[in-house]
């Protein structure tokens, strides 16, 4: 998986703007009622296509980076979910994310924090991840797999596999 860098003091005008645009979409979306035509057109200008029709999000939304960000049919994302998309995020169809996950695809580094690396985050279809798990740059959450409540993820999780803890470690494979 390639790494993205992003150098912090060379972003465009247009980039600047970009993130300005996304942090007042999200204030205005998590101050309008849920489930109203305001709302999904918010919802719509933050996502664009790259959201379906039938996925559910939930306000107290943070995200960066919206243009590379998608969420598939059907997908859940609950209240209080922190996006931050550098390295691209992709939930797929089916998937839940529940209350206080966070996805993040970028990471400073080290020795210049004023760079990002980023890997994209996926989280595969019908997987589920549990409440206030972390989910770090570059991982894969497989088909079916469940994330605990509460886990930090740093590796792959196979599908249909059960994970938790910090660092997540695998817990049982379900038998589907």
């Amino acid at each position: 998986m390639d790494e993205i860098r992003i150098d912090m003091r060379q972003q465009t005008p247009q980039d600047i703007q970009a993130a300005i645009r996304d942090t007042q979409l999200c204030f205005q979306l998590n101050h309008t009622m849920p489930y109203t035509d305001d709302y999904n057109a918010l919802l719509r200008e933050l996502f664009g296509d790259r959201l379906a029709a039938d996925a559910r999000v939930m306000p107290g939304l943070t995200v960066v980076r919206a243009q590379n960000v998608r969420i598939g049919r059907g997908a859940i994302v609950m209240n209080g979910c922190l996006m931050m998309g550098a390295g691209g995020i992709t939930i797929d169809e089916g998937a839940m994310i529940a209350a206080n996950v966070q996805l993040i695809s970028n990471n400073h580094d080290p020795l210049d924090l004023q760079v990002l690396t980023c890997k994209p985050v996926r989280i595969g279809r019908s997987a589920w991840v549990g409440a206030g798990a972390t989910i770090l740059p570059g991982v894969t959450v497989g088909d079916g797999a469940i994330v605990a409540a509460g886990a930090v993820v740093t590796k792959d999780v196979a599908p249909n596999t059960i994970v938790g803890g910090n660092p997540a470690r695998l817990i049982k494979t379900i038998n589907r």
